[in-house]
């Protein structure tokens, strides 16, 4: 290999501070530089939420026995749905469809952390959400890079290369360590009902390592095993599976690659035999189709799961499997 496993060297940018604007009953807009200010005025906002959401729709206002769980994106959704069970109201932040690092939160939803009985999220990910916790302290809460140790897998070339890979959740086994943390964090809260989320946790675990077992199998005998992916979201995966990830941009889908960058990626895929060019769901694939066109492979998609576009017809498990036909096709296994 001319490069280390997992990433390729090219330029670094700094994570792209953007923030698509969200809902919300007023008119003002923040900047991309006072996210704390962002929260302070929606919590300030969620105070008077009586002219924007009717009193029987308020976070908390109607229990039914169940806790309430906010969850900063759909893994973690998932997670809390999966465990919790009959017993959680779960509340994920981030639309279906939504790119979660673009989160913008309403002042309805700085209230239902703040009366959220758990709030899942990972911290550095989502800096709103990380504020609103600080701010709102839900009764409980579970930062996920405080139980799986987080990787630097999103370094290409200049820069210190510090920035910690989020993506815990694609590779099964460390998204099983986090299904055991939130099954504990339910018990702790809840343990009238633990013996329900245990039982709920197992077969979630059961899932997780069928799902490994069928990567491990998958891709134990390919012709390649190089990826291109458009964004650096998926180093644990190719770590846990003996896979070389090649991103387009680094950790945030939203850097964009310099000239001498995708030159470098051109080289490696005519080196490393690669097929395929990988793009997201959910971001934009100008960049992974050009690539493709450019060098004559073809353009598929590479789900981060970050989001899912509907999730009555998709969960986590039924996008990775997807995930891994895709992957068995680009890197010729038999």
């Amino acid at each position: 290999m001319l490069f280390p496993r997992h990433a390729v060297p090219g330029p670094r940018s700094a994570p792209d501070p953007r923030h698509r604007p969200g809902r919300r009953c007023g008119h003002s807009r923040h900047s991309r530089h006072t996210v704390p200010a962002a929260v302070a005025v929606a919590t300030a906002a969620a105070v008077a939420l009586s002219g924007c959401v009717k009193a029987a729709d308020r976070p908390g206002a109607v229990k039914n026995g169940r806790l309430d769980v906010v969850a900063g994106f759909y893994p973690f959704a998932y997670l809390a749905e999966r465990v919790g069970g009959a017993h959680v109201d779960v509340l994920n932040l981030t639309k279906p469809g939504a790119e979660p690092h673009d989160l913008e939160l309403t002042p309805s939803q700085v209230a239902a952390v703040g009366n959220a009985d758990l709030a899942l999220y990972e911290k550095g990910l989502q800096p709103l959400v990380d504020t609103a916790i600080g701010q709102e302290k839900p009764k409980a809460a579970l930062d996920a890079a405080g139980v799986v140790h987080l990787e630097n897998h999103g370094d290409l070339g200049e820069g210190n290369g510090h920035d910690a890979d989020p993506h815990v959740w694609l590779d099964p086994v460390d998204f099983g360590k986090l299904a055991d943390a939130v099954s504990g964090k339910l018990q702790q809260i809840d343990p009238a009902h633990a013996a329900d989320y245990r039982a709920n946790q197992a077969a979630l675990d059961a899932d997780l390592a069928a799902l490994d077992a069928d990567y491990r199998a998958g891709l134990a005998s390919c012709q390649r095993k190089a990826i291109v992916t458009s964004h650096a979201a998926f180093g644990y995966l190719a770590e846990r599976y003996g896979l070389t990830q090649i991103p387009i941009s680094g950790l945030s889908p939203e850097e964009e690659p310099s000239a001498s960058h995708l030159a470098k990626i051109q080289d490696l895929i005519k080196t490393e035999g690669v097929t395929t060019v990988f793009f997201e769901a959910l971001a934009s694939p100008k960049t992974a189709r050009t690539l493709a066109a450019d060098t004559g492979t073809k353009a598929a998609v590479l789900d981060p799961i970050e989001g899912v576009r509907d999730p009555s017809k998709q969960d986590y498990l039924s996008v990775m499997r997807d995930n891994l036909a895709a992957l068995r096709t680009a890197l010729g296994c038999a």
